[in-house]
């Protein structure tokens, strides 16, 4: 018996798996999914998330590319034991797992060990929008810079191999400039809320230790038919499981 036994699980990737979440403050939502669904691997690979939080996008990426594992790295206990909870639950404890650590911190283990390496960091800096609900905090205000976190993806993963994070597209300026010289064969994602509509995120992927290649800005996704309406089918496969074609 745990201590979520009896308790409703959310719903994600239309069923196919059921996470713990607090009942008040962050819950993963659309952002994770999408980060999950534009992961992609080959046979096997291990990959780490940084700040994996109640375990959204990394047991999302892990429903979906069966033949990987997975190590989240989280600093909140109460959100690893949300994770760890939903390990169970969706029979994944013999390859996704969750560790107790904070992404200011670079150990001397983590370096190089994994093939591909995420993230979804908060998105503001305290006092650049107004203070979140309870709960909130950790998820949307950025105690950490979004240098820590770049600098976590690259020092986890192996040379050439993949970072990818999601952020609000007024940061790829920011992130740009961190991958500068640090990674290459970059490429942008932005994600509009319906046609016509200015992005609002971006998906950004590279490869690291590579200083040459193309920066490559895609099209983009678009979320919505129209404000507020119903999900485009791109968007609605994604929810459902489908992985994200950049191009």
């Amino acid at each position: 018996m745990t201590a979520f036994d009896g308790t409703e699980a959310d719903g994600f990737l239309g069923g196919r798996l059921r996470l713990f979440q607090p009942s008040t403050g962050y819950r993963a939502g659309l952002d994770a999914v999408l980060l999950a669904a534009s992961l992609s691997a080959g046979d096997g690979g291990a990959f780490a998330e940084a700040g994996s939080g109640a375990g959204g996008a990394l047991l999302c990426a892990a429903s979906r590319l069966e033949g990987a594992s997975f190590s989240g790295f989280e600093r909140d206990e109460a959100m690893l034991e949300f994770a760890r909870a939903s390990i169970v639950l969706n029979g994944m404890s013999g390859r996704v797992k969750v560790v107790r650590s904070d992404i200011a911190e670079r150990p001397a283990d983590l370096e190089n060990a994994f093939d591909q390496a995420f993230a979804n960091p908060p998105f503001y800096a305290p006092g650049e929008t107004r203070r979140p609900a309870a709960g909130k905090e950790g998820a949307f205000l950025a105690h950490t810079p979004l240098k820590a976190w770049a600098l976590f993806l690259l020092h986890a993963t192996r040379p050439g191999g993949r970072v990818t994070m999601i952020h609000r597209a007024a940061a790829l300026a920011e992130v740009l400039e961190l991958f500068d010289r640090r990674a290459g064969e970059i490429e942008v994602l932005p994600v509009r809320p319906a046609p016509g509509e200015i992005a609002n995120r971006i998906l950004i992927r590279a490869r690291k230790g590579l200083r040459r290649g193309p920066v490559r800005l895609y099209e983009g996704l678009i979320l919505h038919r129209s404000p507020g309406g119903a999900l485009t089918d791109r968007a609605e496969g994604i929810m459902t499981g489908a992985a994200l074609d950049w191009r």
